[in-house]
């Protein structure tokens, strides 16, 4: 009897058994078949392998069997069959994908990308082809699997992460970039880092998420090593991206999580808030330097300085300084420069002659830029003899001049109308092997504008020219247009023809401008010359430009060329008005060509609703003017006033002279 029972209770154990690993099987061939993309099995297969499943079942687990005075007894307990849930977070590691080839396998995706880093040293680059149908199974958290095997090997680990991103073009999220840079910082591999830094911060700016760099960056510690340095580069990160403000709210993160920041990080955070003028914080960023143990150096205090500077509190400056000294910083040769500039800005160059004497006795040498902020605070101060003998000065203590120093002077002179002077300094500055720049042409030339004297900038131009030196495009668009306007159209022109010999190319707004002067002057034929040469330079004539030549040609009683300039004009989409439709009719009415005179004054009022009631007296009176007008100027009348035209007295005192010549 004992031995039926222990047979009994094996039989239902193995049925047991079966039932569970043939569930087992039958979900794992449903997961086989998504995975590879075959579809799943047919409904009413499933259906069938289903209910004996259940049948099974409860025969085999439903029952726990009690030997107790030969009788059976069932006890029902709760074993329901496990389902694969298709939205879980984590990937099916099915056994069944081990019976495929590894290539085909994506349990085995990581292990083969792994493979091939460690034995190929030509890259992944043949890796794509031979695991093309698995590349779809690489998601985050297999390249953050491939990255943490490669912790202590980062060239490897960069290796993949660029094979990822250029050759499959999938790109890694935000966490996969933080494991990265962990790996890069703590091999050392800093400038890696840095673009790569420089990267993912770019991705968060351009499109606002949740977390951040820095979260990211601090939750991904928990899986592989890590350098605290990394939150430091991460400061300067945004600095070097040009994201002043934000690298001021990483560093107030990175402080608040217990992590610092080296001196040379934050001189950047305040040279970056100096700029933009964010005072405030460059006082809090030094206090937060002060709590947290971070020793300032020099040039933290330089910038401070400059920071002070730039506030208008004088005292607060002073006061600043005896710190710095209580610390033991002595004031160097760039705090001592920034203080001079300061006080020159202002206007207090008493105080700034004091600091120039304290360097001498302090042992620290006024350089180039000390003489240089006091030359130009005295030249604001319009103290121009003492500004020249600082200048000579500088001689004397052995600092060569350079451009900047001259300009400084320069400029002085000739604000104050000082141009003989300025020119003195200008040979002097060619002559001691300084070239003048840009803003030294510029000064000198507006300088001699504005004392009227237009003939001696352009020769001190052609003299500067002699001794090779480069004159900008935009002194002699200056010069040009200077001449237009004084009235001297023709010094323009030959100016022009001069240097265009030397490869000026004007801007289209000089040529307009001589024209419109050529044309004022009646210089048609000179006009039209330079208009028929920039068309040819593809350059655009202007609405003004076309107005002074079709004017200056009815002047000049060529009407038709006139008027075939106003269609070249009307085929640039420019339109006429009022004033050109004057020109034309007055040209005309010379000529007695009232039927045409008549017909373009019809012309621009229904074309361009230009009613111009001068136009109109002026064909009215020159109909007048002839013989045997009443019928005519009757007509015209009519005529005119179906069309729009409204007479007014000036129009009646023509018509009633017209009628009066008649009847005399």
């Amino acid at each position: 009897m004992w031995i039926s029972y222990c047979r009994i209770w094996a039989f239902l154990y193995k049925a047991h058994l079966f039932s569970l690993l043939f569930a087992n099987v039958l979900s794992s061939y449903v997961a086989l078949c998504k995975a590879l993309s075959l579809g799943s099995p047919s409904v009413p297969l499933m259906k069938r392998v289903s209910n004996s499943l259940a049948h099974s079942s409860i025969a085999a687990s439903n029952l726990r069997i009690r030997v107790s005075g030969g009788d059976f007894k069932r006890d029902r307990c709760s074993t329901p069959l496990q389902i694969i849930s298709e939205s879980s977070a984590k990937p099916v590691l099915n056994p069944l994908y081990n019976l495929l080839p590894a290539t085909q396998n994506p349990n085995k995706i990581v292990d083969l990308i792994c493979l091939a880093l460690t034995q190929r040293n030509s890259g992944l680059s043949d890796l794509r082809d031979e695991i093309k149908s698995l590349i779809p199974h690489l998601g985050d958290r297999e390249i953050s699997r491939v990255l943490l095997r490669f912790q202590s090997d980062a060239s490897r680990a960069l290796s993949f992460f660029n094979w990822v991103k250029s050759d499959l073009g999938k790109r890694p999220n935000a966490r996969n970039y933080c494991l990265l840079l962990h790996i890069l910082a703590w091999s050392k591999r800093f400038p890696s880092a840095m673009r790569l830094l420089c990267e993912l911060i770019e991705s968060f700016a351009e499109i606002p998420r949740k977390d951040d760099v820095f979260r990211v960056l601090v939750s991904a510690t928990d899986d592989c090593n890590w350098d605290p340095i990394i939150f430091d580069m991460l400061v300067k990160g945004h600095l070097k991206m040009g994201l002043v403000q934000d690298g001021f709210l990483a560093f107030r993160k990175v402080i608040d999580a217990g992590f610092l920041v080296s001196a040379v990080t934050c001189n950047h955070l305040l040279n970056g808030l100096l700029k933009l003028n964010c005072t405030d914080k460059c006082w809090e960023v030094y206090q937060v330097m002060g709590r947290s143990g971070i020793h300032p150096n020099t040039h933290t205090f330089n910038i401070l300085t400059n920071v002070f500077c730039n506030d208008s509190d004088i005292q607060k400056v002073n006061d600043f300084l005896e710190k710095m000294e209580e610390e033991g910083f002595e004031p160097d040769l760039v705090t001592y420069n920034t203080l001079v500039s300061s006080y020159c800005r202002r206007g207090r160059l008493e105080d700034a002659f004091y600091l120039y004497r304290i360097m001498y006795r302090r042992g620290v040498v006024p350089d180039l830029v000390t003489y240089t902020s006091i030359i130009k605070g005295l030249c604001r101060e319009k103290r121009m003899k003492e500004a020249h003998e600082m200048f000579h000065r500088m001689v004397h203590r052995g600092i060569a001049h350079d451009v900047i120093s001259y300009n400084t002077l320069i400029y002085a002179y000739c604000k104050e109308g000082m141009m003989e002077e300025s020119k003195s300094l200008l040979n002097e500055m060619i002559g001691n092997g300084i070239v003048p720049d840009r803003f030294t042409c510029k000064v000198v030339v507006e300088g001699y504008v504005r004392e009227g004297r237009l003939v001696a900038a352009v020769n001190l131009m052609v003299e500067l020219r002699r001794f090779g030196i480069s004159i900008p495009s935009e002194v002699y668009d200056y010069l040009i247009v200077s001449l237009c306007r004084d009235g001297r159209p023709f010094a323009a022109k030959n100016l022009l023809e001069r240097i265009d010999e030397e490869g000026y190319e004007g801007k289209p707004e000089v040529y307009n401008k001589l024209m419109d002067s050529l044309c004022q002057y009646n210089a048609i034929t000179e006009a039209l010359l330079l208009k028929g040469k920039i068309t040819d330079w593809n350059m655009v004539l202007d609405f003004t430009t076309y107005r002074a030549l079709i004017c200056c040609l009815c002047r000049a009683g060529r009407n038709p060329e006139a008027e075939s300039l106003m269609m070249e004009m009307l085929d640039s989409k420019l339109k006429p008005d009022a004033y050109i439709c004057g020109a034309l009719i007055d040209g005309y009415c010379k000529e007695l060509n009232f039927d045409k005179a008549e017909s373009l004054l019809g012309y621009f009022a229904r074309e361009f609703g230009i009613f111009d009631t001068g136009s109109y007296n002026s064909v009215v009176k020159a109909i007048s003017e002839g013989g045997d007008a009443a019928d005519k100027l009757i007509c015209l009348q009519e005529r005119m006033q179906r069309l729009g035209f409204v007479p007014n007295s000036l129009t009646c005192k023509y018509m009633i002279q017209g009628l009066s010549r008649l009847t005399a």
